[in-house]
């Protein structure tokens, strides 16, 4: 049994910040019923191509994205814009012990599934709400997305190519980095709401926002800044209070170079064949290394261009040097060290035989991650859940599908 087996989560998000923190519980054990659209569904479920594949290696209906952030849990339809539709998904909150939304500030309480109107008649539900400015301030009404967010909140500012670079300017990060910090986020505030709810007995609001997690989750740099007055600027894939730390060209690509001591300094330089850089008065300390990175970083691209990758990683290992290669997923998925923790995974799935996962990261002694399920398809578990749950006959089920409630 999983560690949260015993608790049952309302699912009505959408996209991937909600989704995502309701997959990790669900992979933690936790029932969770994601609550859809009749008809459309989660958005992501269209966000494609590319698309699941069939047997025959023609296209299903299930998009990759959508794949990504709902394994484990149970589809059903319900329209909640109808009175009918409202009075079930209140009747599921009964009975549910978290439920995670990400509608618009208060776009909830008109159809009466705001936090207010449930706590009534649950008041040991853990309500979980994610926007993208939060429940307040003059933002709050705003929609927010997480490539705004990112611009928004500091961090393209951050990335990207130095001013004066070829190919200057703000980036954001390849995957949606803010949407998957605040389903984290959400998930720990969760359990710590739980946790409370043990010994007080009684539930919460939890009022999670896109751009607090950014603005959070800007960490050194935010404190850089904070200490200083200074705001900090683009370096490329340099670090800013770290000397070497960044990709560093080779024979036949680049690696990655990341000294964090001025002893992995010296055995860098050993193996660099320049041992002397270590005791160079300007280069000695990382406090030097910084102040001077605008003369070390040309002379060690100028070294690193002699050896191969595979060399270059291969005798700073052995150094005691932390390095690496810049892989592409192809060889993400290939690297001994992935394939042997497991990190792709495969669950039976009905249009497609199977489908394959990213596992989870979590690893547990006594109550490890299940994968008990694929992401399902839309409405899959309307009837069993309605059954289940709520303990309508099949006759009624089958009176509120046609009724267009389902």
């Amino acid at each position: 049994m999983g560690a949260l087996s015993h608790l049952r989560v309302l699912d009505l998000s959408r996209v991937l910040a909600g989704p995502w923190a309701g997959q990790i519980l669900a992979d933690l054990g936790a029932e969770v019923i994601k609550v859809e659209r009749p008809g459309n569904g989660d958005d992501t479920r269209a966000w494609g191509p590319p698309f699941l594949k069939d047997g025959r290696g023609e296209n299903t209906t299930e998009a990759a994205y959508y794949l990504s952030a709902n394994r484990n849990k149970q589809s059903v339809t319900i329209d909640f814009t109808r009175l009918e539709g409202q009075r079930l998904v209140r009747e599921l909150a009964a009975k549910s012990d978290i439920l995670i939304e990400n509608f618009k500030v208060g776009g909830l309480a008109a159809y009466g599934l705001d936090y207010p109107s449930l706590k009534a008649i649950n008041p040991r539900l853990i309500y979980c709400s994610i926007t993208g400015f939060g429940q307040t301030g003059p933002y709050a009404k705003r929609a927010g997305y997480d490539f705004m967010i990112q611009g928004l909140g500091g961090l393209m500012s951050l990335t990207g190519r130095p001013e004066g670079d070829e190919g200057q300017g703000p980036v954001k990060v390849g995957v949606a980095l803010t949407d998957i910090l605040t389903g984290l986020y959400s998930t720990v505030a969760i359990l710590a709401a739980l946790a409370h709810r043990d010994h007080a007995g009684i539930g919460q609001h939890i009022d999670m926002a896109l751009l607090d997690v950014q603005v959070a989750c800007l960490a050194n740099q935010a404190m850089n800044y904070l200490t200083t007055g200074n705001a900090p600027k683009r370096l490329g894939n340099a670090h800013p209070n770290i000397v070497p730390y960044q990709d560093f060209p080779t024979a036949d690509g680049d690696f990655i170079l990341t000294v964090g001591n001025d002893g992995q300094f010296r055995k860098f330089a050993e193996v660099a064949g320049q041992p002397q850089w270590a005791d160079d008065p300007r280069f000695a300390t990382n406090k030097l290394r910084v102040a001077n990175r605008g003369v070390l970083i040309p002379l060690i691209r100028q070294a690193t261009v002699f050896k191969t990758t595979a060399e270059w990683v291969a005798q700073l290992e052995q150094a005691g040097v932390p390095c690496g290669p810049i892989n592409d997923l192809a060889q993400v998925f290939a690297d001994p060290q992935v394939q042997s923790r497991g990190l792709a995974i495969e669950l039976p799935h009905a249009l497609a035989g199977k489908v394959p996962q990213v596992a989870s990261p979590i690893r547990l002694s006594e109550t490890p991650v299940e994968y008990r399920s694929a992401p399902p398809l839309l409405g899959e578990h309307t009837l069993e859940v309605l059954q289940r749950v709520l303990g309508l006959d099949e006759v009624a089920v089958t009176g509120l599908r046609e009724a267009g409630v389902l």
